[in-house]
Order: structure tokens, then C-alpha cells, then sequence
């Protein structure tokens, strides 16, 4: 068993000790994105919205890295810190992935890294 990390200089550098995504068996694991600016390293203002296009942008900067996109995930894990922003967040989902859809987990969790609202994750076929 042999697994490479995969990783993008577009996006700022994990906060802890893991890989943005790492390759084994077939598949890529991503680690779970927030909205960290890469210039800043801070979580974009603005709430819900911009938080969701700046992690489909980093998540899109690692799949980049991997020579993969969007059409290749087959499965996405969502965490809200209010499900109220549920609807807002599956908006912008929705222009990122097309049918048939990965598979999707969406839980609300009490807080998550750097004071975010949402944070996604993916499995990615190789």
C-alpha cells in the first residue's frame, strides 16, 4: 500500500498535520476544505455564500493538482455550523457538480476550523 499527498500551492497551507488530499487504491481522500483566503490565510468574510465559492475554489485548486475535476468526485461530505444555511450552500453546490451527482453526507456540526460555516470534503476516483 503506497499513498502520495496531493498537494496545490493555490491554497494556503493546512492548519494541522494532514495532507490536502492524499492518493491511494484508486482514490483521492480530500481533507475537509474551509473558505481560507490563500492570501490571507484568514476565512473570507461574508458568510455562507462567499464562504461556499471559496472552498469550491480550493477544492477545485486540489483537483487541479491531481489532473481531476468536479465530474470525478463520487462522494462529497458537507458540514454546517447552521442547517439554516443549507438551501444557500446546495445553490452553489449545485453549479460545481452535474448528474449523475456524487454521493452526499451534509451534517451540522458546532463549530469548525477558523470560525468557519461550512467545510466540504470529496472522494475522487482516480
Amino acid at each position: 500500500m503506497s499513498k502520495t499527498a496531493i498537494t496545490s500551492p493555490e491554497i494556503a497551507a493546512p492548519v494541522g498535520p494532514f495532507s490536502q488530499a492524499v492518493k491511494i487504491d484508486g482514490f483521492l481522500f480530500f481533507s475537509g476544505q474551509v473558505a481560507q483566503d490563500p492570501a490571507t490565510g484568514k476565512v473570507v468574510e461574508g458568510g455562507i455564500v462567499p464562504e461556499t465559492e471559496r472552498v469550491f475554489q480550493n477544492l477545485s485548486a486540489v483537483l487541479k493538482a491531481a489532473g481531476k475535476s468536479f465530474d470525478d468526485v463520487v462522494r462529497a461530505g458537507v458540514f454546517l455550523t447552521n442547517m439554516t444555511d443549507f438551501a444557500a450552500m446546495n445553490g452553489i453546490y449545485a453549479k460545481y457538480f452535474s448528474q449523475p451527482f456524487p454521493a452526499r453526507t451534509t451534517i451540522a456540526a458546532a463549530a469548525l476550523p477558523l470560525g468557519a460555516c461550512v467545510e466540504i470534503d470529496l472522494v475522487v476516483k482516480v
